[in-house]
């Protein structure tokens, strides 16, 4: 009677212990490329944000109509967010007269950093997970080979007469854990490495825009005290 060597068949012949590492490997999989296409979708949305965004502010209309379409949004994220924040906390502050225009701008700037923040931790969701399993899934699953092939070679120990027939089964059911621990793996690493540098280049973006939007209200604000 031959062994069953389909996937299946090796599965269900492993070890306890060799089935619960294949089916969290395999559980981790699932998750991880559930994730990968939720960040993917979530990132491609954050860089056309960013594009249709520009082109509007940099289009020379009135700062002050801009902030009212987008505070009238359900949602806003991205950079229309940082410009939301910085230009409420700007005008607010204005309005205040003990506010020295050096006070004014640092308090949008502030602002602008909070919702940076938000913005960056909300692009990196996901993203440790990511980094876990694609760091740790290749161990785990060398865990489970070293548990079969361990366990092949104590039943080896207990026939007096061993062939290969009898011990490849048992290793190649060990294998398949390593297999499935880079099947869960590398796409993860692939996919952290590439959303990690798009989430950078999206900061780099969202920082530049702080720094010239700070420098377009720093010019208004001195440019309305010298002409009271």
């Amino acid at each position: 009677m031959h062994a069953d060597m389909s996937f299946f068949g090796l599965f269900m012949q492993a070890s306890l212990v060799v089935k619960l590492v294949m089916l969290l490997l395999m559980a981790t999989s699932v998750v991880s490329w559930a994730f990968i296409f939720q960040r993917s979708k979530a990132l491609n949305e954050a860089r056309t944000e960013v594009r249709k965004f520009e082109d509007k502010f940099w289009s020379g209309g009135d700062l002050n109509r801009l902030y009212q379409e987008i505070a009238a949004r359900q949602q806003v994220s991205g950079m229309a967010s940082l410009f939301l924040a910085g230009f409420k906390e700007y005008a607010r502050l204005r309005k205040s007269a003990s506010a020295s225009p050096q006070a004014v701008m640092d308090g949008t700037y502030r602002a602008m950093r909070v919702s940076l923040s938000r913005e960056v931790d909300s692009l990196e969701s996901s993203l440790p997970f990511l980094a876990t399993a694609g760091s740790i899934s290749p161990y785990i699953g060398l865990f489970g080979t070293v548990w079969g092939i361990m366990n092949s070679f104590i039943a080896l120990g207990q026939v007096q007469q061993a062939t290969l027939a009898m011990v490849a089964p048992g290793i190649a059911e060990a294998l398949i854990a390593t297999a499935i621990g880079l099947f869960a793996a590398i796409p993860a690493v692939i996919a952290y490495n590439r959303f990690s540098h798009q989430v950078e280049k999206l900061e780099n973006s969202y920082a530049n825009f702080m720094e010239e939007f700070s420098s377009i209200l720093h010019r208004q604000s001195h440019g309305s005290d010298a002409s009271q």
